[in-house]
C-alpha cells in the first residue's frame, strides 16, 4: 500500500496534470477511451480506458515501459517526465505557461509582449508582480 501512496500518487498526479493540461484543439479534454485507443495503437499492446483510469486515479502504478512512452508519444511529453522530479517540474511548468495561453486575454497580453524591448517587457513583468501581490493580499486572484 506505501507505494502505491508514494509513487502511485506521483504518477497518477503527473497523468492527471497531463489530462488538465493538454487539451483538444477545441479546448475539450481528451477522454480516457481516446488516450487509450492511441495508447493502443501505439504500443500494439493492450491499453483500456478502464486501465488508464486506473492509472490516473493511484489504483494502479505499474505501468509497462511501452505505456509510458505511448502515453509521453500521445501527450507529446518526454518520458523523463514521469520519472525524473526536476524534468517533470520543467516540464509541468511549460504545460502550465500553455495551459495560460489558451485563454484569450493572456494570449494577447503576451502577443502584444513579443514586440516590447527588454525594459519594457522588465516594466510589464514589474506591473503585473504587484497586481498578483495585490490580488493575493486581497484574495481575489485567478487561483482564490
Amino acid at each position: 500500500m506505501a507505494a502505491e501512496e508514494s509513487g502511485g500518487a506521483c504518477l497518477a498526479d503527473r497523468i492527471e496534470q497531463l489530462f488538465r493540461i493538454v487539451r483538444r484543439p477545441n479546448g475539450d479534454p481528451h477522454s480516457n477511451e481516446e488516450v487509450a485507443r492511441a495508447c493502443r495503437e501505439a504500443s500494439g499492446e493492450s491499453f483500456s480506458a478502464t486501465y488508464l483510469w486506473q492509472l490516473r486515479t493511484g489504483r494502479r502504478d505499474n505501468p509497462t515501459k511501452r505505456h509510458l512512452e505511448a502515453l509521453a508519444r500521445f501527450f507529446e511529453v518526454p518520458v523523463a517526465y514521469f520519472f525524473e522530479d526536476g524534468q517533470s517540474e520543467r516540464i509541468a511548468e511549460e504545460l502550465a505557461l500553455l495551459g495560460a495561453l489558451r485563454d484569450a486575454g493572456v494570449r494577447e497580453v503576451a502577443l502584444r509582449a513579443v514586440t516590447l524591448s527588454p525594459d519594457g517587457l522588465g516594466t510589464i513583468s514589474d506591473m503585473i508582480e504587484a497586481i498578483a501581490r495585490r490580488e493575493r493580499e486581497a484574495g481575489t486572484s485567478r487561483s482564490a
